[in-house]
C-alpha cells in the first residue's frame, strides 16, 4: 500500500504519523466474499456492429451498467450482413466477467426481446433485469393444489374455526382487483360499542410448509404488479379463486376481532381461524360514494350483487361506522407521532379489450382508501404484538430505521436557508411541520409536494427481521408509524412474509386449555394476562416450530375452541397504550 504522497507502508503494521496536511493515509481493503449479488447481471439494450471485430458492442439502456462485448456467434445469423435491421431491436445480455484492464465487460447474448418501444418486449426486459420469475408454474407446484374441483371446505374445518358466514362482512378493493385477501366487518353491540373484524385469507392452509409450492412462493417472495399485468406469487387458482375472498362464497380466513368503542378505544381482542362469506365486493368508489352520501338510500342496482340476507342499508351503515372509527384511529396515530409522506402516484387507464395503457392520471387517495389502510395497520400491529408475545426470539417483524443523519442535517440546513421552519427531530414533528407550518397561500400545495419529495430521500427502507437477531427492543421500532412492533399479516396472497406470520400466529393460538384470559378495561387495570402452564406445552405438534433451523423450540398444543384465543390485552387504537 502507498499513500498519495508515494511513501510505502509495510502491510500488516500500524504506523503513527503526526498530523500533516501534506500526508493523507489511505486504508486499503480486499473483498474476500460476496454475500449477496444485488444485480442480476442481466441488462436490456441494443447491439452495434463493429467492423473487423470478433464481437459486437452491447449498449445497455441503464447507463449505470457498463457496455459489454458480445461474441459475434451469439448474435443473430444475419446480424453482420444486415446490422441496420437490428438497430431498434431490444436484446438481453448477461454479463459474465469484467477484466481489470478493460473498460468493457464481457457477456453472452441471452435473448432477443423484440421491437423497442412496444410494451411486451419492454416489460419482459424489465422483469428479466430485476430477476423476476415470470415462468409458468411447474407440474410439481400445481400438484400441490387441490385436485378435486370445484373445491369445497372440508366439513372438519368448521369444527376448528369460528363460523362467521352469517355476519355482514365485505371487501373494499380497487375495481379491477382479483386477489381479494382482506375483508372487514363492523357490527353494533347493545352497549353502544362495536364488534369490528379484519378477516384475512388463510393462505397458509393451502401452502403447506416445505412442499414445492411453498418453495417457489418463498423464492418469488411477492407478486409483481406491472401497468398491464400481474406476475403472481402463487398460482392463479389460489390467488383468484380458492384464497380470494370472492363474494357469496365460503372462504377460510384468519380473523382479528376487537370490541371497540366509537372513539376507537379497544376493549378486547380476539385472534383465530374462521370461515366467512363476503356479502359484497365493494370498490373504493362504491365505499367513497357511501361515505360522501351518509343519508342517501342506495338502490341495489347501484352496487355489485349483494347477499339477500344483508340489505344495502346495512352494508352502507357498516361502511359509515368503519369510516367514523377509522377517522378516530387515524387522528390518534398522528397525535401519537406517526408520519405519512404523501407523494403523487401515477395511475393508468387500460383498454378494456387489450389491457394496454391508454392514458394516465394522478391517483386520488380518498377517505375510502384511508378507511381500509387504518384497519390493515391496526391488524398488522395487533398481530405483531401477538406473535412477539408468544415467540420473543422467533417473531418475524418489520422495522423502519430512522432517516440517515447526514442527509437530514443537509436538508435541515437547506430549509433553514430557505426560511422554512421544518422540525426533523421526530417523525411526528416532521409530519406536523409538513401539514401545519407551510403557510396558507397559492403556493402551499406545491411547496408541500416538493418538500415531501425532498424529505423522502433521507428515509431508509423498512426491513423484515427475526426478533432473536436484535437484542434491543428499541431497534424493533417502526420510525414512520412510531410504534414499537409492526409486521405484515394482511396480504398473504401477494407477500410471502405474511404467510410466515400466519404460521407464527397459528402456532401462537395453541389453545392452552387452562389458559387464563383477561381483558383490560377502560380504567387501564388488567388481570394476570395470558398464562401458559408448562404441563400444557408438552406433547403437542406445531408444524411451524419443528423446523430444523429453529432448534430447541418447545412444541405447543393444537388449537382449542374454534382455533382462537383472546389476547388478554386492551389498548388504544395506536397500539401503544
Amino acid at each position: 500500500p502507498e499513500t498519495q504522497s508515494g511513501r510505502s507502508q509495510t502491510p500488516g503494521k500500524k504506523t503513527k504519523r503526526p498530523p500533516s496536511p501534506d500526508v493523507i493515509v489511505e486504508a486499503e481493503t480486499e473483498v474476500v466474499y460476496i454475500v449477496e449479488q444485488k444485480h442480476s447481471r442481466a441488462a436490456t439494450g441494443f447491439l452495434k456492429f463493429l467492423p473487423d471485430k470478433p464481437f459486437a458492442m452491447f449498449s445497455p439502456v441503464d447507463h449505470r451498467v457498463p457496455r459489454v462485448n458480445v461474441p459475434l456467434p451469439d448474435c443473430p445469423h444475419d446480424f453482420c450482413s444486415r446490422p441496420g435491421d437490428y438497430a431498434n431491436i431490444l436484446f438481453i445480455v448477461r454479463i459474465t466477467s469484467w477484466p481489470d484492464d478493460s473498460n468493457f465487460a464481457e457477456g453472452r447474448l441471452a435473448k432477443t426481446l423484440g421491437q423497442a418501444g412496444e410494451i411486451e418486449p419492454e416489460t419482459e426486459g424489465i422483469l428479466i433485469e430485476y430477476d423476476v420469475d415470470f415462468s409458468e408454474f411447474s407440474v410439481e407446484v400445481l400438484g400441490c393444489l387441490p385436485q378435486k374441483l370445484p373445491w369445497t371446505i372440508p366439513p372438519e374445518e368448521f369444527g376448528n374455526r369460528r363460523d362467521l358466514r352469517k355476519e355482514c362482512i365485505f371487501t373494499i378493493d380497487p375495481a379491477t382487483a382479483r386477489d381479494l385477501d382482506d375483508a372487514l366487518s363492523c357490527k353494533p353491540l347493545p352497549d353502544g360499542n362495536f364488534e369490528l373484524g379484519v378477516h384475512i385469507a388463510d393462505v397458509s392452509y393451502f401452502v403447506e410448509e416445505g412442499n414445492a409450492l411453498d418453495f417457489i412462493a418463498s423464492r418469488r417472495a411477492t407478486s409483481v404488479y406491472m401497468v398491464q399485468k400481474v406476475i403472481p406469487m402463487l398460482p392463479r387458482l389460489l390467488c383468484e379463486e380458492l384464497c380470494s375472498l370472492n363474494p357469496l362464497t365460503d372462504r377460510l380466513t384468519f380473523s382479528v376481532i376487537w370490541k371497540i368503542t366509537p372513539e376507537g378505544k379497544i376493549l378486547s381482542e380476539w385472534f383465530g381461524r374462521s370461515v366467512i362469506r363476503s356479502c359484497v365486493k365493494l370498490s373504493y368508489d362504491h365505499a367513497q360514494s357511501m361515505i360522501e352520501a351518509p343519508d342517501k338510500l342506495f338502490q341495489a342496482d347501484e352496487l355489485p350483487p349483494c347477499a339477500a340476507e344483508h340489505p344495502v342499508d346495512e352494508i352502507h351503515q357498516a361502511v359509515l361506522n368503519l369510516h367514523s372509527i377509522a377517522k378516530r384511529l387515524r387522528a390518534q396515530r398522528f397525535q401519537g407521532g406517526a408520519l405519512r409522506l404523501d407523494q403523487l402516484k401515477l395511475s393508468f387507464t387500460l383498454d378494456r379489450e387489450t389491457s394496454m395503457p391508454q392514458g394516465c392520471y394522478v391517483y386520488q387517495y380518498r377517505d375510502s382508501n384511508k378507511l381500509v389502510e387504518e384497519f390493515m395497520l391496526l391488524a398488522n400491529m395487533a398481530t405483531a404484538h401477538q406473535i412477539y408475545r408468544s415467540f420473543p426470539n422467533k417473531a418475524l417483524l418489520r422495522r423502519h430505521p430512522p432517516p440517515q443523519t447526514k442527509m437530514v442535517d443537509d436538508l435541515q440546513e437547506f430549509c433553514d436557508q430557505m426560511g422554512l421552519n421544518i422540525d426533523f427531530s421526530t417523525a411526528g414533528t416532521l409530519h406536523k411541520s409538513l401539514n401545519e407550518t407551510l403557510g396558507d397561500d397559492e403556493y402551499t400545495s406545491a411547496r408541500k409536494e416538493v418538500l415531501t419529495h425532498m424529505c423522502s430521500r433521507p428515509m431508509q427502507m423498512a426491513m423484515y427481521f427475526c426478533t432473536g437477531v436484535l437484542k434491543e427492543e428499541l431497534l424493533f421500532r417502526h420510525y414512520a408509524l412510531n410504534v414499537p412492533f409492526y409486521t405484515h399479516f394482511t396480504s398473504p396472497i401477494r407477500r410471502y412474509a405474511d404467510v410466515i406470520v400466519h404460521r407464527l400466529l397459528a402456532a401462537s393460538l395453541g389453545g392452552w386449555r387452562d389458559t387464563v384470559l383477561c381483558v383490560r378495561h377502560g380504567d387501564g387495570n388488567s388481570g394476570p394476562g395470558l398464562r401458559r402452564p408448562c404441563a400444557a406445552l408438552r406433547g403437542a405438534e406445531t408444524h411451524l416450530l419443528q423446523r430444523s433451523t429453529w432448534p430447541g423450540d418447545v412444541p405447543l398444543p393444537q388449537s382449542g375452541e374454534k382455533g382462537g384465543v383472546d389476547s388478554g390485552v386492551g389498548r388504544r387504537g395506536t397500539r401503544e397504550a
